[in-house]
């Protein structure tokens, strides 16, 4: 783990073989950079992989967004608590990572963070039990190189896009990561991989 905390981070991110996380749910989600390949996730009916999100969002007691990400569930949440997810999202508390101090959220229980980033982080671990970063592949980038996070939730798919924004980047710090559990597989090929930190380093 990172640090002793009382509550922990877990980033779940949705991926491809070649570690793409960009816009994995709607061809509209994400098209920054000229992406082409929106809703890749679409095709992919994993039994395995929505069970674990379900069990993920069951033990979740706060969100943690960035602004793109929060945008698109606001708008879509609120409107669907008969659905497990849309009832956890709209009971949670939601902190949204953004600069812009104009927001003014519609959506209950939402604080923007930004100011300080990492002590915002540090403090609402402290304040919950577990607290899960969903999409947000910007947000995601900069608490992988700040090292604030306790858990890595990959659910990595069958297949290739070779362009879009990836978990990892291109310069990310040297880091090692311990496997939690063995990796779970699903029926359409998808594989489920957790990691922590490992308490010792090879750089």
């Amino acid at each position: 783990m990172t640090e002793a905390a009382t509550g922990r981070i877990v980033i779940d991110l949705f991926t491809t073989l070649d570690g793409v996380a960009q816009s994995p749910g709607a061809p509209d989600e994400d098209t920054s950079g000229g992406f082409r390949f929106g809703g890749w996730q679409a095709s992919f009916d994993d039994e395995m992989v929505g069970e674990q999100v379900l069990a993920y969002v069951d033990r979740m007691d706060a969100l943690l967004l960035g602004r793109r990400t929060y945008d698109i569930f606001a708008a879509y949440w609120p409107k669907h608590n008969d659905h497990p997810v849309g009832r956890t999202f709209d009971a949670a508390p939601k902190y949204v990572a953004t600069r812009n101090p104009d927001l003014s959220p519609a959506w209950r229980k939402t604080t923007r963070i930004g100011d300080d980033l990492a002590a915002e982080v540090r403090a609402i671990r402290d304040r919950h039990r577990e607290t899960h970063v969903v999409g947000s592949v910007d947000l995601a980038h900069t608490l992988i190189a700040e090292r604030l996070f306790d858990e890595l939730c990959l659910w990595v798919y069958p297949i290739v896009l070779g362009e879009g924004r990836t978990v990892l980047p291109a310069g990310t710090m040297p880091t090692n990561l311990r496997l939690i559990e063995p990796p779970k597989s699903g029926n359409a090929g998808a594989v489920q991989l957790r990691y922590e930190l490992a308490t010792t380093t090879s750089f």
